[in-house]
């Protein structure tokens, strides 16, 4: 890859043996806000972002024996695995092992690449969750043993995003920062920062205790950062993931395994973030769960009246937990086709869509006609709170002019486009 004069990068045009031909732009009968998508960090992230003089002892781009491109940082490699990056490959070529940069298409790294595809697929506005070299949630920056360097690279990894990313597309991207997880009082200045700037979001590993961190009851820790979330209006977003995968027995399928279970981490997090009391001692803090669908949510609830009216095994709130869990949550979903008729127990204001770009999982560039298959006969004022209107008011991003499905009962008007960019 060859750096351009604003530190982007460019690739070579893609292999016709390992891609599929660039799609039609998508028929847009949706405006589509996904809130869970991924960045591949750059191999010029850290050579541009980290202060000079600690640049030798950041992060770095290797080529291992096998001409994989992987990331080295303290002397541990980080793989961009092959599900990570497979938007728009020939489906026989994928495989779980590391790959190059030219083995994907630009716009798992390249914002302006990214806009392209989101337009191919018609998609209005992404949320980006880091990738390996972050631990998803910033973690291996939080356990570096140069804790300077960990600092800095949190630093550097949030400024290339609103750099590079945000800045260049403020109505198509969303900000999400990572935070120094090892020290409360950074994590707080760090969030501080980014919300000064426009960030809306920081991911947080969904259950800190299972990766080394303090448990979400160790108040002097999590205290100061959930305050200042609650301060800024941050977002906590939760990747399903971020603290590790379901534990795989002896002999199993781990990748098809630990992807049949995602559903069964989310709610592992969602009930020990509910249980930890946060949401209860901050009732202004909003929690998104990313990534582990919604079907368990019906579940949840209906277990935690149980607890309150059945067994009484409920600690005790002046406030329903259900209720909580309504009040502070927000969902997301790829498509949910056996569970979505369930949207009105967990609340239809608290569902959102994700496409899951570039990851194996993801629905681009199909989003639309998968919305259409399985959602298709929701009534529209439904289906644009899901789509967009959810994320946007929880991420407070702006909406195009002309907000899709129009209601059908009034003229569809014509959406509204910026100089920069086209209206989804």
């Amino acid at each position: 890859m060859t750096p351009t004069e604003n530190g982007t990068a460019t690739a070579p045009a893609l292999d016709p043996g390992l891609f599929l031909p660039d799609p039609e732009p998508a028929d847009v009968r949706y405006t589509v806000i996904s809130v869970d998508d991924h960045v591949v960090e750059p191999p010029h992230l850290f050579e541009t972002y980290l202060p000079p003089a600690l640049r030798e002892r950041g992060p770095r781009i290797v080529e291992n024996e096998n001409g994989a491109q992987v990331w080295e940082f303290e002397g541990t490699i980080y793989s961009q695995v092959g599900m990570n990056a497979v938007a728009g490959r020939r489906p026989e070529t994928v495989q779980y092992e590391p790959f190059r940069f030219d083995q994907m298409r630009p716009g798992c790294y390249d914002v302006h690449a990214r806009v392209r595809d989101m337009d191919l697929g018609g998609i209005w506005a992404m949320h980006n969750f880091p990738s390996q070299i972050t631990g998803f949630c910033g973690r291996v920056f939080a356990f570096a043993e140069d804790t300077e360097v960990g600092k800095a690279s949190v630093r550097a990894w949030n400024d290339w995003i609103h750099t590079e990313w945000y800045t260049a597309h403020p109505t198509r991207i969303i900000p999400c920062g990572i935070t120094y997880l090892a020290d409360p009082a950074e994590a707080a200045a760090e969030i501080h920062r980014n919300a000064a700037r426009g960030f809306t979001s920081v991911t947080l590993p969904e259950r800190p205790h299972a990766i080394g961190l303090p448990s979400l009851w160790d108040r002097a820790h999590w205290d100061p950062i959930i305050q200042a979330c609650v301060d800024t209006d941050t977002v906590i977003s939760l990747h399903v993931g971020s603290s590790g995968m379901h534990p795989i027995p002896p002999g199993a399928p781990r990748l098809q395994l630990g992807a049949t279970m995602f559903g069964q981490l989310s709610l592992n997090a969602c009930a020990e973030w509910l249980w930890s009391e946060y949401p209860l001692r901050f009732p202004a803090v909003k929690i998104a769960m990313s990534e582990g669908g919604i079907g368990w949510v019906p579940m949840l609830i209906d277990r935690l009246d149980n607890i309150i009216d059945r067994s009484g095994y409920g600690l005790g709130w002046d406030v329903r937990p259900a209720d909580v869990l309504r009040r502070n949550f927000w969902f997301c979903t790829l498509d949910d086709p056996s569970t979505i008729a369930l949207r009105h127990v967990i609340g239809v204001d608290h569902i959102m869509l994700e496409t899951d770009y570039p990851h194996g999982d993801g629905t681009w560039p199909h989003t639309q006609d998968v919305v259409t298959k399985y959602w298709g006969d929701i009534p529209p004022a439904e289906l644009r709170a899901m789509c967009s209107e959810n994320a946007a008011k929880l991420y407070r991003h702006p909406l195009p002019e002309t907000v899709l499905p129009a209601d059908t009962r009034r003229p569809r008007p014509c959406s509204a486009t910026t100089d920069k960019d086209t209206a989804r």
